[in-house]
């Protein structure tokens, strides 16, 4: 089986963070692809995050229906920062015949090699770099060049369509009480609404 492995805040998850894993899911011919809410994410210390319960509950309404996409809850329930070599260690104990695939964008291997681990994170997966809209050769090269060989080996592009939609916005757009329309799913959108979240940060 075929795995791929989507991580992140997703406070919100939004239709990007889904055209994404859809994409890699037809791209890659993945079987399954499990969304990977982050407890303690170390690139995000003294940001302020969503409880995981909304965080969890806005990724079940976002998926429901859809079975080959599961809410994967481990690092919620580890304590500590969420390293993604430490996942990637339990996802292949967990799946030592599997195929696992790790979905990013491509603008996140910039940052690869600051990540705690990152040819071992290489080596247990595909790492899936997806890139909002076309690239060019230049542009793969740009982000391969800085990499030692035994992650750029791993590495594979794909290309999803442009939609510029961010969580940030998301966050800022109901903060100010204006429309979340179509930016995530309408189950979403109410529930955001409904639970007045990020709207208790309004200044």
């Amino acid at each position: 089986m075929k795995i791929g492995i989507l991580g992140g805040t997703f406070d919100p998850v939004h239709l990007a963070h889904l055209l994404l894993a859809e994409t890699c899911r037809e791209e890659c011919g993945l079987d399954q692809v499990r969304l990977l809410p982050a407890s303690n994410p170390p690139h995000k210390q003294g940001e302020t995050i969503s409880p995981a319960k909304q965080r969890i509950a806005m990724l079940e309404f976002a998926v429901a229906g859809f079975p080959e996409f599961v809410v994967d809850r481990r690092e919620i329930k580890r304590d500590g920062l969420s390293y993604t070599w430490q996942t990637l260690t339990e996802f292949r104990e967990e799946f030592p015949e599997d195929e696992l695939f790790f979905l990013m964008g491509s603008d996140s291997l910039r940052d690869l090699m600051t990540w705690k681990q990152p040819e071992t994170i290489a080596e247990l997966a595909t790492l899936v770099a997806v890139n909002r809209g076309p690239i060019s050769a230049e542009q793969m090269n740009a982000y391969l060049e800085p990499l030692p060989e035994v992650i750029r080996k791993a590495i594979r592009f794909v290309q999803m369509p442009a939609v510029d939609i961010s969580a940030s916005e998301i966050r800022d757009r109901a903060r100010a009480g204006r429309s979340l329309r179509f930016l995530t799913p309408r189950p979403i959108e109410r529930y955001i609404v409904e639970q007045g979240l990020y709207r208790e940060t309004a200044e």
